[in-house]
C-alpha cells in the first residue's frame, strides 16, 4: 500500500519526527560518570509540564497504570477510606485497583458522559468532621468518554471543609495537553504517561508528587507493601541522577526532546493549540446526522478525545473496522458500555488542522459505508471553516 497509516486514537499518539530520531540511537550505559548529566535536567524539566515547583516527578520503566499503583502504595495503607467517583473505563480500573490494594472505597456511581460530581464530593468531605477519608481521587480526563472533570474544583471542597485528605489526580490524558497546575491546584499525587500528550511510545509512567506526600511517605506510615515503586529507592538513586534498575534510555532520550518542544512552545500555548483541534473535531460532529458526542454537555468536552456515538442502527465497531481496512485509519473504540455504540478521534500530541481533517474525512467515508445517513464532506467542511477563522 502507498501512502501513510493515520493514528487517530487516544494514545498512543502520534510520534513528531525530531522525537523519534532521537530513540534511534545505540544503547548507552546508564551507570556511565557523565549518564547524571543527562538525568538531572530531565528530572526537573518535567516538573515544569506538571506545573510542579516543589515536590518531585518520578519516572518509571511501566505504563501510566505503574504510577497509579506506586502513588496509592507509598502514601496509603490496607483499610484507608478513600473517595471516588465510576464514570468510565478509567476512573473504573482506578477504582478496582483501590479495591484490590484493599482500600475502603466510597464510590459514587456517575452516569457516564459527566464526570467528576464535585458537589456530592463536597458533602462528604463537609460530613467528614473525623477525618475518616484519607485521599480523594479525579479522574482528570476519562479518556473513554470525552469528558473533563474540574480538578481545582476538588481542591476548592477540600479547603473549604479544612480537610487534610490528599487528592489524587489521573492525569494521563490530560497533563502535556490541557490545564493543569499541580502546584496551583493542591494535587498531591499526579499520574501521567508517555504515550498521550507527551508524544512518546508507550513505556513511561509519571508520577508528580508533592512535598506533602513526600512526607507521609517519608514518616513510614503507609503500610502497604511495596517495593519496584517504592520512593525511598527512586529518591536515593534519582538525587544522584541515577535509577534503581535499568531504566530505558531510548525513551529517555525521546523525552528530552519532547519535553524541549513542550517548553519552548510555552505550555499555555501548547493548552490553546489543544483546545482549537478540539473545537474543528466537535464542530464536524455537530454536522453528522445521527451523532451526539459522549460528553453529556459542553462543560464535559475533553479537548484530547471526542467520544462519538453513532447513529442508532449503525454498529461503531463496523465503523472503526472499516476505517482501518479500508482507508488505513486508526479510531478509538468504545470501550465497556460503549462498546458498539460510539467510537473516539483522539486529537492529543503532535497534531495539526490538516491531520484532523484527515481522520474527519475517514471517518464520514466510514460512517457512510456503515449506514450512517449523513452528508458527505458536511463535518469536513465544518471543521475547515473553524481552522480557517481561528488559526
Amino acid at each position: 500500500m502507498h501512502g501513510f497509516s493515520h493514528l487517530y486514537i487516544p494514545g498512543p499518539t502520534n510520534v513528531p519526527e525530531e522525537v523519534r530520531q532521537a530513540m534511534n540511537i545505540p544503547m548507552e550505559d546508564m551507570r556511565a560518570p557523565d549518564f547524571c548529566d543527562f538525568v538531572r535536567p530531565v528530572l526537573e524539566d518535567i516538573k515544569k509540564a506538571f506545573r510542579l515547583r516543589n515536590g518531585r516527578v518520578f519516572i518509571y520503566p511501566s505504563s501510566g497504570t505503574g504510577a497509579w499503583e506506586s502513588a496509592i502504595s507509598n502514601t496509603l495503607a490496607p483499610g484507608d477510606k478513600v473517595l471516588m467517583a465510576r464514570f468510565g473505563q478509567f476512573s473504573l480500573l482506578w477504582a478496582d485497583m483501590a479495591e484490590r490494594l484493599n482500600l475502603d472505597v466510597d464510590l459514587i456511581e456517575v452516569e457516564w458522559g459527566k464526570g467528576v460530581p464535585v458537589e456530592e464530593y463536597a458533602a462528604k468531605l463537609k460530613a467528614d468532621t473525623d477525618h475518616a477519608i484519607k485521599a480523594v481521587f479525579v479522574t482528570h480526563n476519562e479518556t473513554a468518554t470525552g469528558v473533563t472533570s474540574d480538578v481545582k474544583a476538588v481542591r476548592d471542597a477540600l479547603d473549604a471543609a479544612s480537610h487534610p485528605a490528599l487528592l489524587f489526580v489521573d492525569g494521563v490524558s490530560a497533563i502535556g495537553s490541557i490545564p493543569f497546575e499541580q502546584e496551583d491546584w493542591g494535587v498531591d499525587l499526579a499520574v501521567a504517561g508517555s504515550q498521550k500528550g507527551f508524544m512518546l511510545p508507550a513505556g513511561l509512567g509519571f508520577l508528580g508528587v508533592s512535598d506533602k506526600a513526600l512526607a507521609i511517605n517519608a514518616s513510614n506510615s503507609p503500610k502497604m507493601p511495596r517495593s519496584y515503586f517504592a520512593f525511598d529507592e527512586m529518591i536515593k538513586l534519582n538525587d544522584t541522577g541515577y535509577f534503581p534498575y535499568t531504566p530505558p534510555t531510548q525513551l529517555l532520550r525521546g523525552l528530552r526532546v519532547s519535553l524541549d518542544m513542550m517548553l519552548a512552545e510555552g505550555m499555555e500555548a501548547v493548552w490553546a493549540r489543544h483546545a482549537y483541534l478540539a473545537e474543528g473535531v466537535r464542530q464536524a460532529v455537530a454536522q453528522w446526522e445521527g451523532c451526539k458526542l459522549v460528553a453529556a454537555a459542553p462543560e464535559w468536552q475533553s479537548n484530547t478525545v471526542s467520544a462519538i456515538y453513532t447513529p442508532e442502527g449503525v454498529d461503531a465497531k463496523e465503523v472503526i473496522s472499516i476505517a482501518y481496512s479500508k482507508y488505513r485509519t486508526s479510531l478509538g473504540s468504545g470501550l465497556n458500555k460503549l462498546a458498539g455504540k460510539a467510537f473516539r478521534i483522539g486529537h492529543l500530541g503532535s497534531l495539526n488542522p490538516v491531520m484532523l481533517c484527515g481522520a474527519l474525512s475517514a471517518t464520514e467515508m466510514a460512517l457512510r459505508d456503515a449506514g450512517a445517513k449523513i452528508t458527505p464532506g458536511a463535518g469536513v467542511a465544518a471543521a475547515q471553516e473553524h481552522y480557517r477563522k481561528h488559526a
